[in-house]
């Protein structure tokens, strides 16, 4: 039995034909080769080898490049999704998942790749356009409420998401719009997801839109470079953050967003704040803020304190100093007042004295006038009249009585010299009538009897 042809009807393991396959391409003419083909899936592991395909048209050849080739590659740091590269080196089986790989130990660039072409053709279209413009870029907001996601419901993406926006804001409200990301109709279902969010009539609307998913060769990633998910994206009026697969991946998708992020996991980093830390940033202000005020009211307090010392100074000094003027003023101000009450009394005294004088000579002569007064109304008076005869009759309310006014029985009396006559009226003429009858003596005129 050969290796090329094994007896015929025997069954072999499956480790048995995977090493006659290994012996065949190792030990054979295609063991060492150089191959063209563009790059997809290009990933550089923390252990420092890369891993990626390289692929035409028609077929796919899977490849390793260990971190030694890598060290001495020129070429390495240009590698990327999309690279049209020549890479030489073997080729291998590799028993254990039963597949055949490339060892590249070289790689030279042979040139863009037919997507990456058409990623650069549209990118640059678009650009021009503006779409991806820094003056369009909003701010996100510091706390938002509302997160809508537009990526695939299956797979760990949307679970990883969801927990670190929760872990770091349990208060957030989360809506998922479950779409394709990759295949046919892929694009259309994103777009039509942005959309569906920025609809005015919904009643439920984002403060922020997370668009993305996982890692994936350029071919996987592509519905993210769709020009009708682009254009949804730049027309979102709900600020965006493009999270489509991995640090190294770029998508148009991140051109047009507001925000790139690296992953997913980031993008809701990104998104949403630490509750907890806020509310400590908040504490430790507030706590900062008590402090300030607590210092403010002792500073001002100091300032008070030192402001009264030296007020209650100024206010003794000028005090002292007016309590030795009034003990200063005291005795000369008594000796004064002294002084001006003696004077005021000397004065008193004689204007006293003078008042006096004047008093009695005010009353001698006002005696005088009053005896004078006294002779001319003895002389002038009724008292006289009634010595020389007259007399003086009145009625009985002791008004004077005239003539006109008596009548037949009324009472008058009639003062005389040495006393008063009571009588009663028999009759009364005025004096005209009485004159032509007789011509009484004056006395009998005035009294009327």
């Amino acid at each position: 039995m050969t290796d090329q042809e094994p007896a015929g009807g025997a069954v072999m393991g499956v480790s048995e034909v995977t090493a006659r396959l290994k012996r065949l391409i190792e030990g054979g003419p295609l063991h060492t080769v150089s191959v063209r083909g563009e790059i997809s899936g290009w990933r550089l592991y923390p252990s420092g080898h890369a891993y990626f395909a390289l692929k035409d048209a028609g077929a796919q050849l899977q490849c390793v490049m260990f971190k030694s080739a890598l060290a001495r590659c020129r070429a390495a740091g240009g590698l990327r999704d999309g690279l049209e590269c020549v890479f030489s080196g073997e080729l291998e089986v590799y028993a254990p998942h039963g597949k055949y790989q490339l060892v590249a130990r070289r790689a030279e660039p042979a040139g863009k790749g037919s997507l990456a072409a058409e990623f650069e053709k549209l990118k640059a279209r678009l650009a021009a356009e503006g779409l991806f413009g820094a003056e369009r870029k909003r701010p996100l907001p510091f706390l938002p409420r509302r997160i809508g996601i537009v990526t695939s419901p299956a797979g760990a993406v949307v679970h990883d998401m969801a927990t670190v926006l929760l872990r770091r804001y349990p208060n957030l409200e989360i809506r998922l719009y479950p779409v394709k990301v990759q295949g046919e109709g892929a694009a259309a279902e994103i777009a039509r997801g942005v959309e569906w969010f920025n609809a005015a009539e919904r009643d439920w609307r984002p403060d922020v839109l997370i668009v993305g998913r996982g890692g994936g060769s350029i071919e996987d990633l592509w519905a993210f470079n769709e020009e009708i998910v682009v254009r949804a994206v730049a027309a979102s009026a709900v600020p965006v953050v493009s999270a489509v697969g991995h640090e190294t991946d770029f998508t148009l998708c991140d051109f047009a967003a507001d925000v790139r992020a690296g992953t997913p996991s980031i993008a809701a980093e990104i998104c949403v704040p630490v509750k907890s830390e806020l509310k400590a940033r908040v504490d430790a202000a507030a706590s900062r803020l008590d402090r300030c005020m607590e210092h403010a009211w002792e500073t001002r307090a100091q300032r008070l304190d030192s402001a009264a010392a030296r007020l209650g100074a100024a206010m003794r000094a000028p005090a002292a100093k007016a309590a030795g003027w009034i003990r200063a003023a005291v005795p000369r101000m008594s000796a004064a007042l002294k002084a001006a009450a003696a004077a005021r009394a000397d004065a008193l005294a004689a204007r006293r004295a003078g008042l006096a004088a004047a008093a009695r000579a005010g009353l001698s002569a006002a005696a005088a006038r009053l005896g004078a007064a006294e002779g001319r109304l003895r002389i002038l008076g009724p008292e006289s009249a009634f010595g020389r005869g007259w007399s003086l009759t009145t009625g009985a309310d002791g008004r004077v009585l005239r003539a006109a006014c008596a009548k037949p029985g009324d009472r008058i009396f009639t003062r005389m010299a040495d006393g008063t006559v009571v009588s009663t009226v028999e009759s009364a003429a005025p004096r005209a009538a009485a004159e032509e009858e007789a011509r009484p003596a004056p006395a009998d005129a005035e009294t009327g009897s």
